[in-house]
C-alpha cells in the first residue's frame, strides 16, 4: 500500500542531528532575548554608635532590583543615598525603610547628614556610612 523508501541509516542520523542542532538553537536565542528578572531585595541594617557591621558596607544589586533597605539606629540621624537623592530620617527604636528601584548603575554612598543640615542640606559627617553597588543586567 506504502512506497517504501529505503533511507540510508547515516542519512537517517544527519537529518536528526541537523534537527536537533536547529532546536537546539532557537531555544538558545528565545531565551537570550529574555529579560533577566529583577529580584526584590531587603537588607536589615542597625546603626549603632554612628557606624553599621563591616559585613553591611558594601552592599550589591543588581539593576532593576527593587532594594528595601530597612534601618534602625541607637541615636536619631538623617541618611542620605547619593545619586538617587534619597533622604530618611531614622528615629531611635523605629524601624525606618528606604526603598528604590536600582535604575542607575554605579558606586552609591550612602552618607550620615548633620543634624541641622535639613532637609537637601549637604553636611556629611565623616566617611560614608555605606556603599551600593549597582551592577548593569
Amino acid at each position: 500500500m506504502f512506497n517504501q523508501i529505503p533511507v540510508d541509516k547515516r542519512q537517517g542520523h544527519a537529518v536528526l542531528r541537523l534537527l536537533s542542532a536547529s532546536w537546539a538553537l532557537a531555544l538558545l536565542l528565545i531565551t537570550a532575548g529574555a529579560p533577566a528578572v529583577a529580584a526584590e531585595l531587603t537588607f536589615d541594617i542597625k546603626i549603632e554608635g554612628g557606624r553599621v557591621p563591616d559585613t553591611m558596607r558594601l552592599i550589591r544589586v543588581n539593576e532593576g532590583d527593587v532594594v528595601k533597605l530597612r534601618w534602625t539606629s541607637d541615636q536619631p540621624i538623617v541618611l542620605h543615598l547619593h545619586g538617587y537623592d534619597i533622604e530618611k530620617r531614622v528615629a531611635p527604636g523605629t524601624i525606618t525603610e528606604l526603598a528604590f528601584t536600582a535604575y542607575a548603575t554605579g558606586r552609591f554612598p550612602i552618607h550620615v547628614h548633620a543634624q541641622g543640615a535639613g532637609a537637601g542640606g549637604q553636611a556629611h559627617e565623616d566617611a560614608p556610612l555605606a556603599i551600593i553597588e549597582v551592577y548593569p543586567r
